[in-house]
């Protein structure tokens, strides 16, 4: 997928590219069954209280329903559309069942309009078919991944990236996650075979803020560079250093390296952490 590089006509566009996917079909309308509106808190709480710092309301967007769960099974499908969606990383493909209806699943590589999917265990090993993990060769490279049986896939959804069926032994599935972790998942979730298109995505330069804006992101300032009042790093000469034993939130909470995560349920399927020691 090539990357277009703008001409220095203004400052904005001195060092800014965008992806140029001749798969994705332009000017195409969402499917108007499969989105809903897409209410924007924009960092404020109904009594207008700002809940979220450097948060904005960014462009207007429309939610587009995507099927995570992959439940339909042993019915074909044809992809209609590849398409942009502008709530995720990932493009998306507008599937057109046998029986009429129509889903958008995550688009993965490979994945071109016109091809034909399948859920199932009589599926093939392609991009774009789905189907339990106790059916899928180890190797096979996999996205849309479900912790639980029947929830939907929550592991592997974003611009290229895939996790990998290690193993298989009795009731669970050794599966690597794309940061490296090992976990053990039941054989009964399903996952989609392939890895998720869109994979140039991290190479693009925004180039100026209003790119950034229109994201709904604000500026974001530095706390070194605040007031004693307004930041707990704020205050003194020049570039003056933290002045504590770790850096901290404006509310005082420990940050940048500090572990706060808990202990979870799920932690003891986790065979190697994502951190190698």
């Amino acid at each position: 997928m090539p990357i277009k590089k703008f001409k220095a006509m203004t400052n904005g566009t001195r060092h800014m590219t965008m992806l140029v996917n001749p798969d994705l079909d332009k000017n195409v309308r969402p499917e108007k069954s499969l989105t809903v509106p897409l209410k924007s808190a924009y960092g404020r709480d109904n009594y207008g209280h700002r809940t979220g710092r450097n948060v904005q309301k960014g462009h207007k967007r429309l939610y587009r329903l995507i099927d995570f769960k992959r439940n339909k099974l042993d019915i074909p499908a044809k992809v209609k559309t590849i398409e942009y969606d502008p709530n995720r990383t990932a493009n998306i493909a507008l599937l057109v069942y046998a029986d009429g209806e129509k889903r958008y699943i995550l688009a993965p590589e490979g994945l071109k309009q016109g091809d034909t999917v399948l859920a199932g265990a009589g599926a093939d090993i392609t991009p774009g078919n789905a189907m339990k993990l106790k059916d899928l060769p180890v190797g096979t490279r996999i996205h849309n991944i479900e912790l639980q049986p029947g929830k939907g896939g929550q592991l592997a959804r974003s611009a290229g990236v895939y996790g990998r069926l290690v193993a298989k032994e009795g009731t669970y599935c050794h599966v690597e996650m794309p940061s490296g972790e090992l976990r053990l998942i039941h054989k009964e979730c399903i996952a989609t075979i392939g890895v998720v298109g869109n994979g140039e995505h991290q190479l693009v330069t925004i180039g100026k803020a209003g790119r950034n804006r229109h994201m709904g992101r604000r500026p974001h300032v530095r706390g070194s560079a605040m007031n004693p009042v307004d930041h707990p790093h704020g205050g003194g000469e020049g570039g003056a250093p933290v002045g504590r034993k770790s850096p901290v939130t404006p509310w005082g909470k420990p940050t940048l390296g500090k572990k706060t995560r808990g202990k979870k349920l799920s932690d003891k399927f986790i065979v190697r952490g994502r951190k190698k020691k």
